[in-house]
């Protein structure tokens, strides 16, 4: 089975679905990553001013990440952080599209579209509209996941994550966290949601919600059966 991960930054696919690429990989299936946006020009006071040897350096830590996690192959496709809203959203679309012509996954994994960071949003918009059903179309199963201190912080305007699918990760858990360590740039220290500790315990609660010791948790955006 052919599964893609599309996220808008490098870090996202480990913190939203690092366990469940893992039993993926476990099981045997193709997994394919690809990161829409650099990830760390928007840290810059202007865009301009941005060097794009930094992002050279920071695609090591993806690269470890995604070694720990069992993924061979993964795109970087650098389009701006947190500044997908100044392109055409066809744009986007297309270039997420050519990759899902590659990869022909019948599984896509995304970010949940309520997100309050407006490159998940697009990401999330994007990967729904380039893998409509269509006749022929190889996608079965659209899932998105939550990504801590963006996904939970829209519940101030409203937007809420509720998730009605669970993976259970219990045994893939310490694994996600070595891969997540490897992204030192991202990392904070507790009680910051984008912490080591505070990612163990979060898949914890989603664990305890459905019996289990941990878990990742989905929306469900398409099934086909």
């Amino acid at each position: 089975m052919n599964v893609a991960i599309f996220v808008a930054h490098p870090d996202d696919e480990i913190i939203g679905v690092g366990g469940t690429i893992i039993k993926h990989v476990q099981e045997g299936d193709n997994v394919s990553v690809i990161i829409v946006s650099e990830g760390k020009s928007s840290r810059a006071i202007k865009y301009e001013d941005f060097d794009e040897k930094v992002i050279d350096k920071y695609i090591l830590e993806t690269q470890k990440a995604l070694e720990i996690v069992g993924v061979k192959k993964f795109k970087i496709l650098k389009l701006p952080n947190n500044r997908l809203d100044r392109l055409d959203l066809i744009d986007i679309i297309k270039a997420i599209e050519v990759e899902i012509n590659k990869v022909e996954p019948q599984i896509i994994y995304t970010h949940f579209y309520d997100d309050l960071n407006i490159d998940h949003r697009l990401v999330s918009q994007a990967v729904v509209t380039a893998a409509r059903a269509l006749p022929g179309k190889s996608v079965k199963e659209i899932l998105m996941f939550e990504t801590l201190s963006s996904t939970e912080q829209a519940s101030a305007i409203g937007k809420f994550f509720s998730p009605n699918l669970y993976v259970d990760i219990t045994e893939y858990l310490q694994q996600k966290l070595l891969a997540m360590e490897c992204y030192k740039s991202e990392l904070h220290n507790p009680p910051h949601p984008r912490s080591i500790e505070m990612i163990e315990k979060n898949a914890q609660v989603w664990g305890a919600k459905c019996g289990i010791n941990a878990a990742e948790a989905f929306v469900v955006s398409r099934i086909i059966r």
